[in-house]
């Protein structure tokens, strides 16, 4: 397959984009980058519900990895382009191909420039990304190209500083929370491993010993791994290292007999997709659930890199893999503002379990209040709504959630505390910080599910479909009435500002012990 071969190229259906900011100029046509190709399976991989039986990651790719044909002709077109094949990654369903920016640009026919947004340079491309006609039922996205930071940490510090005393609320420790929650207290999450997701600073381990120590529990195993040259690089609490910590130090409090392993990458639709797919099928850790607690809103996205995340997500779901993801933390707008209404993705995904957040107040280790979080514009709120990307799934509609105008999924799922008022005691950089944030609220469900996991003796996995045909009398949730997070308020049942409520951890344990006891009926989606 030659440049010269007249093979005909055609558009790639969701890859156009738009460059935000200022051309700044300075691209080097010479400059070596790579690229991420993501093939389609040959087989969509059935899903089974909470407990079902599920793959192993040791059968997936030769049941539900990429025709071995559309490798080989990709192989052809990168050398017909003078691109180098640095990766295939059958199970997930990759290709990574590195060249210099024109040889790149000439094979995919993209237009690319430097630009300056926000205080940041960046690559960006302008339209769509072409592809050979003969690979276009083969290819579900092509990311790198583009550079762009893609999502952005969903935490936030208590400014203790600007309140006064009266109004500073409170704050608990992981394990205070787990209380409030009812956890059960006869796990840890021993067997379990917990993934997590960053796209930006890290963690020094002097901190986790010193943290865990001052919560009274055992240092859980916490082990990093590098995707796409990152790094686990600390530096300063004000830094994303608040993000790193936050998710460690939840997860782990809560589950602290859990193995963590923490899959560092680039923060770019490339580096985080790598991310999700490297943990999703990491042979080596085996995590059985990933709590990510970065996100955008859809509109943020390109169509392409929503429908290559999903399908990972739903790797992860035929594997029993729970995905935990953070709702956002700007309520129903998602920080856009345009005066209409945004979901967050990857949360609104619908194999991954979106979590929101709620202000908790309780006493004696009982909750005494709990509304939805909504400090207003400059303080932060759940983030939910309807999704502009992905129907409404059929375990909602079979909840009779009714979506708005134009809208799908509807998110979030589940909630917990993510109110910076009542947030998380935790340890950034030797600081002592509180901090909320639907960040927290990811992995603090991932914790809960590796204590659920223990007790189940299987992982529950794709969980949203038993989640929303559990009767109110099982007492699996505490449903949240009331508050609202802008457009949409808290009510009776399922709401799109806390999803089903925050959990009664030990109900839940209960509820899905008689699920996963006896088959469970299968779900599509």
């Amino acid at each position: 397959m030659s440049e010269n071969s007249g093979t005909k190229k055609i558009v790639l259906p969701g890859s156009e984009r738009k460059p935000l900011g200022e051309p700044a100029g300075g691209l080097l046509p010479n400059e070596t980058i790579d690229v991420s190709v993501i093939l389609k399976p040959m087989k969509l991989p059935a899903i089974s519900s909470a407990g079902a039986a599920h793959l192993s990651r040791e059968s997936f790719a030769a049941q539900h990895g990429p025709d071995p044909a559309a490798i080989d002709k990709l192989k052809q077109f990168a050398a017909s382009h003078n691109l180098r094949v640095i990766e295939v990654s059958p199970e997930r369903r990759t290709v990574k191909l590195e060249g210099a920016i024109s040889d790149l640009t000439k094979a995919f026919e993209v237009a690319l420039d430097n630009y300056s947004y926000e205080g940041h340079e960046y690559r960006g491309r302008t339209g769509g990304i072409k592809i050979p006609a003969d690979l276009a039922g083969s290819i579900e996205a092509v990311l790198g190209l583009d550079n762009r930071p893609q999502a952005r940490p969903q935490f936030r510090i208590r400014d203790v500083a600007s309140v006064t005393a009266a109004a500073r609320g409170v704050s608990y420790s992981p394990v205070q929370v787990a209380k409030l929650y009812n956890f059960p207290q006869d796990a840890d999450g021993t067997g379990e491993t917990i993934g997590i997701l960053e796209l930006g600073g890290g963690y020094k381990p002097a901190d986790l010993t010193n943290y865990f120590k001052s919560i009274g529990v055992k240092q859980p195993s916490v082990t990093a791994v590098l995707v796409d040259k990152a790094k686990n690089r600390p530096t300063n609490p004000n830094s994303a290292d608040g993000e790193v910590l936050l998710d460690i130090e939840v997860a782990g409090g809560v589950a602290p007999g859990a193995n963590v392993v923490v899959y560092f990458a680039p923060n770019t639709d490339q580096g985080f997709l790598d991310a999700l797919s490297t943990a999703v099928h990491d042979a080596t850790h085996k995590p059985s659930v990933i709590s990510i607690s970065w996100g955008q809103a859809e509109s943020g996205w390109t169509a392409q890199a929503m429908t290559a995340f999903d399908a990972a997500a739903r790797d992860a779901a035929a594997l029993g893999v729970t995905i935990c993801a953070a709702s956002g933390d700007n309520g129903s707008s998602d920080g856009v503002n345009d005066g209409a209404n945004h979901v967050d993705f990857p949360a609104s995904s619908p194999h991954i379990l979106a979590c929101g957040g709620t202000r908790l107040n309780g006493a004696n280790g009982n909750i005494t209040s709990e509304t939805v979080w909504n400090d207003g514009a400059q303080g932060g709120a759940s983030g939910g709504g309807f999704s502009g990307q992905f129907p409404l799934p059929p375990w909602q509609s079979a909840a009779k959630i009714k979506p708005s105008a134009k809208g799908g999924r509807g998110v979030p799922d589940v909630s917990g505390d993510a109110d910076p008022q009542t947030g998380y005691n935790v340890l950034v950089d030797g600081q002592s910080l509180i901090i909320g944030g639907t960040s927290a609220v990811a992995p603090l469900w991932s914790g809960l599910i590796a204590l659920l996991n223990q007790k189940l003796g299987k992982p529950v996995g794709f969980l949203q479909p038993v989640l929303y045909e559990l009767p109110t009398s099982t007492g699996a949730f505490n449903d949240i009435t009331a508050g609202s997070n802008g457009a949409f308020p808290a009510g009776p049942g399922w709401d799109a500002a806390t999803g089903l409520g925050s959990p009664s951890g030990q109900n839940l344990l209960t509820a899905l012990s008689k699920q996963v006891g006896a088959p469970v009926a299968r779900h599509a989606t």
